[in-house]
């Protein structure tokens, strides 16, 4: 059993948390032809909970069906994702069926699906897509009173004052690449709109049009946001509960 929430970063957008009951949950898992996941990471032999904030291909492994099937963990996603994983043979009684405003009750903690602003897709063989649908994100509000926003790929938008408002949110998970999602700037703002003091970007320098940098989104905060930008490498695990 954890003592606290831990929280590593697998790549890119592929997070591992571990719940104080020793839990593990995947958030995205990109691991399979992810170059930016370090090789021993990318085939987890246990996972109870997966996350799926949206289904392009840098955030919806196309071997997931594979890994539900190996580890029994019970997934979590947009509707159309859903029904996608519904089609290549995922049981019923692993997708768990919920929706954007909507909480749960799962191992041990309460889980939030939040709005984000991001169009997305499935892809589909021969180049084609399909189960086009809004992204998501999530709050995780874990035994430990640790309260972790995971925003997934979204634009900066005003309503995560009301996330702030209504979960009090302690670590925020947020993309800062800017073309595709919100960049330095923007996520600097949402730190304050979140009211978090604890920022763990993603979503960077990964590929060549993902400019936005942490060192970037720390000097569009200003000492008085009192925000600690937690730079995390592949594989780097953060102890959320001595936060």
């Amino acid at each position: 059993m954890s003592a606290s929430s831990q929280l590593q970063f697998l790549g890119h957008a592929s997070f591992r948390i571990t719940t104080p009951e020793g839990r593990i949950i995947l958030l995205d898992p990109w691991l399979t032809g992810n170059p930016y996941v370090p090789a021993a990471l990318r085939t987890p032999e246990r996972a109870d909970l997966v996350l799926i904030t949206h289904g392009h291909d840098d955030h919806f492994d196309p071997e997931l069906p594979a890994l539900l099937a190996r580890t029994g963990a019970r997934v979590v996603a947009p509707a159309p994702v859903r029904f996608y994983l519904a089609e290549q043979g995922v049981p019923a009684e692993q997708l768990e069926p919920m929706n954007v405003g909507g909480g749960i009750d799962v191992l041990d903690l309460r889980l939030t699906m939040t709005v984000a602003h991001h169009a997305a897709h499935v892809d589909l063989p021969g180049s084609k897509t399909g189960f086009q649908h809004e992204a998501v994100g999530y709050i995780l509000h874990l035994s430990d009173d640790v309260v972790l926003y995971a925003a997934g790929d979204t634009a900066l938008f005003g309503d995560m004052r009301l996330l702030a408002e209504l979960y009090q949110p302690t670590v925020a998970l947020l993309p800062i690449g800017d073309r595709y999602t919100m960049g330095p700037r923007e996520a600097a703002v949402a730190a304050r709109l979140l009211q978090v003091r604890h920022v763990v970007p993603f979503h960077y320098g990964t590929f060549a049009s993902l400019l936005g940098t942490p060192e970037q989104l720390r000097q569009h905060l200003s000492p008085a946001d009192a925000v600690e930008v937690h730079e995390l490498q592949a594989g780097a695990v953060l102890d959320l509960g001595s936060l």
